[in-house]
């Protein structure tokens, strides 16, 4: 299962006092939310932003309630921020790439001269869909490896 890095912009204007940020960190690690964020004495004058991290689950991930539990815990509009993932370099990282961007297949990791390689197979219409540029970077990236996509057999 993929783990998702949802940034939240929690005080767009700089507006919440240090004592409310803290009482809203709190709020959300009581109601079972891992977050990262500055101490309040470390705050950027502007747009203030926190780190949840959550588990995908491996579909759609749905950000509407970590937003909803930002403007229950803080008391103004949330934002979302990006999110990226963390990746550890398995098979389940490399499938969750392929479902992010809307695609299916399979994974083989090989050595070569000391070096591991992994080799994804996609359909071959897939890469009318999908640049294959930008699936190759995204799953080196979370790989960390050698990456080759080939033309899933028929």
């Amino acid at each position: 299962m993929a783990t998702a890095v949802v940034r939240v912009v929690i005080d767009p204007d700089g507006r919440l006092a240090a004592g409310a940020y803290e009482a809203g960190l709190r709020r959300l690690e009581s109601a079972g939310l891992e977050v990262i964020a500055s101490p309040a004495g470390r705050l950027p004058e502007r747009r203030r932003e926190i780190e949840l991290i959550v588990e995908d689950g491996g579909g759609e991930l749905r950000t509407g309630p970590y937003l909803d539990e930002c403007r229950t815990a803080f008391g103004l509009e949330p934002e979302l921020g990006v999110i990226t993932y963390v990746s550890r370099g398995t098979d389940d990282d490399a499938l969750g790439v392929l479902r992010r961007f809307g695609l299916s297949g399979e994974v083989e990791r090989t050595v070569e001269g000391g070096e591991e390689v992994v080799t994804v197979a996609i359909p071959r219409d897939a890469g009318r869909r999908v640049p294959e540029s930008r699936l190759h970077t995204a799953l080196e990236a979370a790989l960390n490896c050698e990456v080759r996509i080939v033309a899933a057999p028929d």
